[in-house]
Parts: C-alpha cells; structure tokens; sequence
C-alpha cells in the first residue's frame, strides 16, 4: 500500500521596490521560503536573471535536494548494510539549458567523497551508490539523468 506524504511551504515575495512589476528591471526578486519549525531561507532567481547573487535560487535548491537526497539514501543503505561512513561530502553540479523564455536541466552529477572505516568493507560501500540512487525520492521525480562519480576511501590511521 502506498503512502502519502504531504509537505508546505511558503513563498513570499520581498521584492517590491516601490512600483511592483510595472517593468522587467523595476522589481527585486528577492523573496523568503519558510516552513514551520524551521529557519527562513532568503531566495532570489540566478544572477543571470536578475536575482541577487547572495541568496539562493530556485536552480541551486534543486541540485541541493538531488544531493541530499543521495546522501540520506546512501547513508541509511550503508547502516542497514554494515558499511560505517565516517565522512561524506559532495560537490554536486547541475547543467541547464535555456531557449526563448524558458529551459530546463539537462543533467546533474553527484561527487560524493566518501571515507569508510574499514578496507573490508570498500566494494560494498562503493557498490551501495547505486541502490541509494535508485532509492532518492528526488532523483525519481526529475525528468534528467542524475549521474554519480562516488570515490570511496578508506580512513587512515
């Protein structure tokens, strides 16, 4: 049986600079996200189109939650699987393509970096990105290929 899981957000638009969008140039698109229970993100479109480079924009969180997604997913196969994970970062990037008014992601890459305890437990730590994949909410919810690039270390004395 499936189950839902249902989420809220709320978007609000900070940047009306005194004339709203009575032309392309003449708003900010500054706006915060928030949900309950936790902190306010501040947001704005990619610096490309107009937005303010010090805030998030809608792009990065999207190759943020494919990234996440991964890593939560991985995480939790390693555990269940016997694989200790001592470290894992990774440095995600995503490619767009825009034509005429709109575009859309053609790909994105996941770079986890990964340091496990034991040498024994390597092809499996390195074997486990796949499933994990396979298991990211996100990943199944996109329309573009979420590749992965894993290296798997193992931790020195």
């Amino acid at each position: 049986m499936a189950l839902s899981h249902h989420y809220a957000v709320r978007v609000d638009w900070t940047g009306n600079l005194g004339t709203g969008t009575d032309t392309y140039r003449s708003y900010s698109r500054d706006h915060d996200i928030s949900s309950e229970g936790v902190p306010t993100l501040l947001g704005s479109a990619d610096p490309t189109f107009r937005g303010d480079r010090s805030r998030w924009n809608p792009e990065q969180f999207l190759l943020a939650a494919l990234a996440q997604c991964h890593m939560l997913s991985y995480l939790s196969h390693c555990a269940r699987s016997g694989v200790v994970v001592l470290s894992y970062t990774d440095g995600a990037t995503a490619t767009m393509e825009t034509s005429g008014g709109g575009g859309r992601f053609t790909e994105a890459l996941l770079r986890p970096r990964v340091v496990i305890a034991e040498e024994s437990m390597l092809e499996k730590a390195v074997a486990l990105h796949g499933p994990a994949g396979q298991d990211c909410f996100i990943a199944s919810s996109v329309n573009f290929p979420v590749r992965h690039e894993p290296v798997v270390t193992v931790r020195t004395a």
